[in-house]
C-alpha cells in the first residue's frame, strides 16, 4: 500500500538546536547521517541539555545547526557563527544559552536528560520551576544522543488535523515537532488505535495505524514503525522565528492521546519512532510503502 511520498527531510546536527532541510541522505541503524551527533552537557549537572526543561534551556531553540563538510556550523540568534571545532566553541555557546555547556559527540556512560511534565509547563509557563522527570537517552539505538529510536516519522494529514483544531486552522509547521522524515500522505485516513483519555487516535493522525508494520522507503530502506511520538513542551516553545504556540501540545491531548508503551499511560503522541531493518539512501520525493 503507497502510504505517499517524502515530502520533507530533516537533521539537527545537534540535539536541542534548530536543525537544517537535507535532500538526501544516508539513513542507517543510526539514523538519518549526521543527525544528532551531538549534543550540550551541563557542567554543573552532567546531564544533556534539552529543551524538553524549558525553564532551563529553551534558549537552545534560538540556535540553528548545520552539517559544514566534516564539522558543524552553529548560528547563534545575533548572527554569530561558530563550528564545532573552534576552540572557543564551549565558551560561546555557554554565553548563547546563560549555562556552561561542552560541546561533545561521546554520550556520557548511562547519560540522561529531563523532561519538565508538560502540563504543568502549559498551566504555569516556561519559566515556572515545575516537575521533571528523568529521561535516558540511546533506548534505540545504544551510544547516541536519540531520546528514543533513530527515526521519527510525521505524516502532512498529521499536521494537518493539529493545525485544523488549533487558532489558525492551518497546518501545524513540522519544525515544531523536530521529525527525521515528513511524508506527504495520499488522503487516506487510516485508522487510529485505540488510545486512552481523548477515544481512539483521531482522523488524520495515520501514524497510529502503521504501529508494528514494515515501511518501504524508496529502492533501500526499510523501517519498521513502533511506537506513537509522546509529545512534551518542546513543540510549544518558540522555535527561531516561530512563535510560542500551546495548541501544538493542546490539541493532539484532546484528539490523540494514546499510550506509547505499556505502563506509561495515555500521552499526547505526534507522529511515530521507526527502527531501520534495512540502511541505504533516501530522497526527498521518495516513494513510502507499508509492507
Amino acid at each position: 500500500m503507497e502510504l505517499g511520498t517524502i515530502e520533507r527531510m530533516r537533521r539537527h546536527p545537534v540535539k536541542g538546536l534548530l536543525g537544517e532541510d537535507v535532500a538526501e541522505a544516508v539513513l542507517t541503524s543510526l539514523g538519518l547521517d549526521g543527525d544528532r551527533r551531538l549534543a550540550l552537557l551541563d557542567r554543573e549537572t552532567g546531564k544533556v541539555a534539552s529543551p524538553k526543561n524549558p525553564r532551563l534551556w529553551r534558549s537552545m531553540l534560538t540556535l540553528s545547526a548545520v552539517t559544514d563538510g566534516d564539522r558543524t556550523r552553529i548560528t547563534l540568534p545575533d548572527g554569530t557563527i561558530v563550528h564545532s571545532d573552534d576552540p572557543d566553541v564551549d565558551e560561546v555557546l555557554s554565553l548563547a544559552v546563560g549555562r556552561k555547556v561542552t560541546l561533545t559527540g561521546t554520550p556520557p556512560e548511562g547519560a540522561t536528560l529531563e523532561r519538565a511534565v508538560p502540563e504543568q509547563v502549559l498551566t504555569s509557563g516556561v519559566t515556572a520551576e515545575v516537575a521533571v522527570e528523568p529521561g535516558r537517552l540511546g533506548g534505540g539505538a545504544p551510544g547516541t544522543f536519540f531520546d528514543y529510536a533513530p527515526v521519527h516519522l510525521l505524516a502532512t494529514s498529521t499536521l494537518a488535523a493539529v493545525g485544523a483544531a488549533g487558532p489558525t486552522g492551518a497546518p501545524a509547521d513540522a519544525v515544531r515537532y523536530r521529525p527525521n522524515l515528513v511524508i506527504r500522505t495520499a488522503g487516506e485516513v487510516t485508522e487510529g488505535r485505540e488510545g486512552g483519555e481523548g477515544g481512539e487516535g483521531g482522523e488524520g493522525y495515520v501514524e497510529n495505524g502503521w504501529l508494528g508494520r514494515q515501511v518501504a522507503v524508496g529502492d533501500e530502506v526499510v523501517l519498521r514503525v513502533t511506537v506513537p511520538t509522546p509529545r512534551c513542551a518542546v513543540p510549544t516553545l518558540e522555535h527561531g522565528p516561530l512563535p510560542r504556540d500551546t495548541s501544538a501540545l493542546q490539541v493532539p491531548a484532546v484528539h490523540n492521546r494514546v499510550e506509547p508503551l505499556p505502563g506509561m499511560g495515555p500521552r499526547p503522541c505526534v507522529g511515530a519512532y521507526a527502527e531501520v531493518l534495512r540502511p541505504g539512501r533516501v530522497r526527498v520525493g521518495d516513494r513510502i510503502l507499508l509492507l
